[in-house]
């Protein structure tokens, strides 16, 4: 798929914002991909994944299994394992931090693509490889639908997305000013200590 293709599902299911928007980083944009307006229609969700799935086969050859990190990985994790016709599993935070739970499984064989949703920073990412290590398992990539990074964060291993799209981000105290004249709002999922 291409970018603008991408950004009409977007805009059609009515999930790309523009105004003041917290990202999860904590920074600062005046876009927001609100995914989980795409996710509550089965149809379009299963475009974008499909696609995505058909880049991880042609890039990311052998991968037996997709594990995301909850709660955003969940959706388009399964819909992406689903095209592939592997297992979708999915971390979890426990006091802060990423596990395997629920019985889920990897064996020493298995090569592990982390699936997400739209990478700004990689954080999640990154925290979901860190703990599927800590356990023994090979992370030989991560893909997502939607890079907003453009490429640009690092994942600590190689990434597969969709489609790369650069939005501009910035930190709290250098917004430029016509961002700085709206109210800001945090539409994101991870709660942040201290941002106002």
């Amino acid at each position: 798929m291409k970018t603008e293709e991408v950004l009409d599902i977007f805009r059609k299911c009515g999930a790309l914002l523009e105004g003041h928007f917290i990202l999860s980083s904590g920074l600062r944009s005046p876009l927001f991909l609100q995914k989980a307006k795409v996710f509550q229609y089965a149809a379009e969700t299963e475009k974008l994944c499909k696609a995505l799935a058909d880049k991880i086969k042609a890039e990311v050859p052998g991968v037996t299994k997709v594990v995301s990190p909850a709660i955003g990985g969940i959706i388009p994790g399964y819909e992406t394992a689903r095209q592939l016709g592997l297992p979708a599993l999915y971390t979890e935070r426990v006091e802060g931090q990423f596990e395997l739970r629920r019985g889920f499984e990897i064996a020493p064989d298995d090569k592990v693509i982390v699936v997400e949703d739209i990478v700004s920073t990689g954080l999640s990412i990154r925290e979901c490889v860190a703990a599927l290590r800590a356990i023994g398992a090979n992370v030989v990539a991560a893909a997502c639908l939607i890079d907003r990074s453009g490429g640009e964060a690092d994942m600590g291993v190689p990434l597969v997305s969709l489609i790369e799209f650069k939005v501009p981000a910035y930190p709290a105290d250098q917004l430029p000013p016509e961002l700085a004249a709206i109210p800001a709002v945090k539409p994101g999922s991870r709660g942040l200590q201290g941002v106002k």
